[in-house]
């Protein structure tokens, strides 16, 4: 049976915003749409809401317990960022101060944004692709950028966990490759003399690194390695979804937090752990003055978080309807707020007895200078005798006879950030503990734990957006991750050159900032004011029976995304304004040097950027004027049968479609809709 619902010159549409998308021109020069009515599948979404059960896909996996998910979540969002990014930005940004800052925006932006993600996909049991299709097809573009944004970042995060299986295999050496320099006829290599014991094993031991981004010179056999170890592990964890990487949560969640206690407790015994930790956390209220200070805490809540990568969406896809999701955000918001508070205090407890002991050396030059010079009568005076003849001697005396600058403050002060903290700065402090091997082989362990975390839950996301494709569900789940994961493998290889981390901090600079902000900013735009404030509210009240309030509605309807807004107009600026650069690694001089991007690789940031944004206005475009003729099945996501959505509910009126040969309770489920061009099932 076939019934048509005519446009203008017909039956009333009830004036709905979706119809220039579902008519299609004829030759009378009204618009008209063929649906074809076929009986209702068994299995299909309607029959099992009509029994009590979950929207969504009837065959979707679930978590097999709340711990899981936790777990899940927590070793997505708690990941590398809380250990080698959250404690510089407190240390340059006012030390304990920034705390403000940082709390401010937790609230303001990153619980609330949170929610967005984590409710929708819990309410409608789909992934990215399938949530922004259901909301509007014109929004699909949303899923596919966040898919495409996704994909750039899991090729390069996996390098930096290849960077710690290669630190972690060297840990198990006695003594510690990193802590001498190699010689060569009894003299230490001057490339490693210039520089320090770290910089040298990580510059050029481990990257063998070129002299600029420009200058590849080959793949480095033991890094090609580790990346293939990298790609496999982390494909047998995610081979069969939440299957398998539910169980391995259990330890890459948990394991860092016993490596950050046993951490805490010998860092705290240390010498001068107490200097490092009034130095960072002494608060400088005059730098909350400065914007970029604001701008730098929220761009960390923003990342920290993972928003917008469809994990959240993904991860909340699997729990059930009646979840309390709105505890769950802000369980998760306070655990990784604390975790990068508890991760700042043991990485400045551990730098601060670094710097005593660099302090203590330092003296120590000094002080055989002077008893060389037979100022002082043995090196081992107290330093109080030692003060006294330093401050007697004039600045003149002090340059001929070399002496050097021994400062605390200074020592602590050239802390570094990302892979200069955890492979060259946090590696000299663990060379001078006790048991160094040990020490190292946890501390990689634990940097392992955390890359993985977050690698599971970022390819998750992608696959499940993936997944949406219903030519994709008839796919074993292994044969379509082997595929994704040896393209990552295959384009990952670039990082393996000599200048692999130069192509990483291009890749981290430009594939996951601008996009990612602008891909949020839409998914919020696209919940509070199409989908509707009111019937989210109503949603996550259905779901936990707690009713967002006045702080979630002034959040999601303004704060959030003017923050946003601000975060992503500051990147372009940024981008704009200061030519970007990157820090090449001179072997001569043995230190690294700040170089311009070359206009060519300045072009392939620039595609990755208009490849993450492109697909929002193409798909709307497309669909809105009705130039794809052929479009994707996603699965449960372009139309559905009820009040699923507030911009389909009208399309299916019974004043616009009426069927008397359907029976009065006949439910719509498994309907094939012949709209147009497309044939859609819903």
């Amino acid at each position: 049976m076939t019934t048509k619902v005519d446009g203008p010159g017909g039956p009333r549409n009830n004036g709905h915003e979706m119809a220039p998308l579902n008519t299609r021109a004829r030759g009378d020069g009204t618009h008209g749409v063929t649906i074809m009515l076929s009986p209702p599948d068994r299995n299909s979404v309607g029959s099992r809401e009509g029994a009590g059960l979950p929207d969504g896909d009837p065959d979707r996996a679930a978590w097999s317990g709340k711990m899981q998910f936790f777990l899940s979540i927590i070793g997505y969002s708690v990941g590398l960022g809380n250990i080698w990014r959250f404690p510089y930005l407190c240390q340059q940004n006012g030390g304990g101060a920034f705390l403000i800052p940082f709390m401010i925006m937790l609230i303001l932006e990153g619980i609330p944004l949170f929610l967005i993600e984590l409710g929708m996909g819990q309410k409608m049991r789909l992934g990215a692709l399938g949530v922004w299709n259901t909301i509007h097809p014109w929004l699909g573009g949303i899923g596919i950028s966040s898919c495409i944004v996704t994909l750039f970042v899991a090729i390069y995060y996996n390098v930096i966990i290849t960077w710690c299986f290669y630190y972690f295999f060297n840990s198990f050496r006695v003594p510690l490759p990193w802590a001498s320099c190699p010689q060569f006829n009894g003299t230490d290599l001057p490339e490693c003399e210039r520089s320090s014991e770290t910089a040298y094993f990580w510059y050029r031991t481990t990257l063998d690194a070129s002299p600029s981004i420009e200058e590849p010179e080959g793949f480095k056999w033991w890094i090609v390695l580790c990346l293939l170890l990298s790609w496999t592990v982390v494909f047998f964890i995610v081979m069969k979804g939440i299957q398998s990487s539910g169980k391995v949560v259990y330890f890459t969640s948990l394991f860092p937090y016993i490596v950050l206690t046993i951490f805490f407790i010998r860092g705290i015994t240390l010498k001068g752990a107490g200097a490092g930790l009034m130095h960072m956390y002494t608060p400088k209220v005059e730098k909350l003055l400065e914007p970029t200070v604001w701008l730098d805490a929220a761009t960390q809540v923003f990342y920290s978080f993972g928003l917008a990568f469809g994990s959240l969406i993904a991860f909340g896809s699997y729990n059930t309807p009646k979840n309390n999701c709105v505890r769950d955000v802000i369980l998760v918001s306070v655990c990784n707020a604390v975790t990068a508070i508890y991760a700042s205090v043991v990485i400045f407890a551990i730098l601060g007895y670094k710097a005593t002991v660099g302090v203590d050396r330092c003296i120590a030059v000094n002080k055989g200078i002077l008893f060389k010079h037979g100022l002082i009568d043995s090196i081992h005076v107290d330093n109080a005798i030692y003060e006294e003849k330093m401050n007697s001697l004039d600045s003149m005396t002090k340059t001929n006879w070399t002496f050097e600058h021994c400062s605390l403050e200074d020592q602590l002060d050239s802390a570094a950030e990302g892979t200069g903290l955890a492979f060259i700065v946090f590696t000299q402090a663990i060379v001078q503990l006790p048991g160094a091997p040990f020490w190292a082989v946890l501390f990689f362990t634990m940097l392992l734990s955390l890359g993985l975390g977050s690698q599971i839950g970022i390819l998750e996301g992608m696959l499940c957006t993936i997944f949406d494709i219903d030519i994709f569900k008839r796919i074993r789940k292994p044969y379509v991750t082997g595929v994704v994961c040896l393209f990552c493998f295959t384009v990952g290889l670039v990082f393996t050159t000599g200048a692999g981390e130069y192509w990483l901090k291009m890749f981290d600079s430009f594939a996951g900032t601008i996009g990612l902000v602008v891909v949020a900013l839409m998914e919020t735009i696209a919940v509070i004011y199409i989908y509707g404030h009111k019937k989210f509210t109503e949603d996550i009240y259905q779901m936990t029976g707690i009713r967002p309030g006045p702080y979630w509605q002034l959040t999601w309807r303004y704060i959030g995304p003017v923050i946003m807004f601000l975060i992503l107009l500051s990147s372009v600026l940024s981008m704009v304004l200061k030519s970007p650069t990157y820090s090449a690694w001179n072997g001569e001089l043995g230190i690294t040097e700040n170089k311009s991007y070359p206009d060519w690789v300045m072009a392939i940031a620039l595609a990755m950027i208009v490849a993450s944004v492109l697909p929002m206005p193409l798909v709307f475009l497309l669909r809105r004027f009705q130039i794809l003729k052929v479009d994707l099945d996603i699965h449960q996501g372009s139309i559905r049968r009820n009040e699923t959505t507030a911009s389909t509910k009208e399309m299916i009126d019974e004043d616009d479609v009426v069927s008397p040969d359907l029976p009065p309770q006949q439910s719509l489920a498994g309907t094939r809709f012949t709209i147009g061009d497309f044939d859609i099932r819903s």
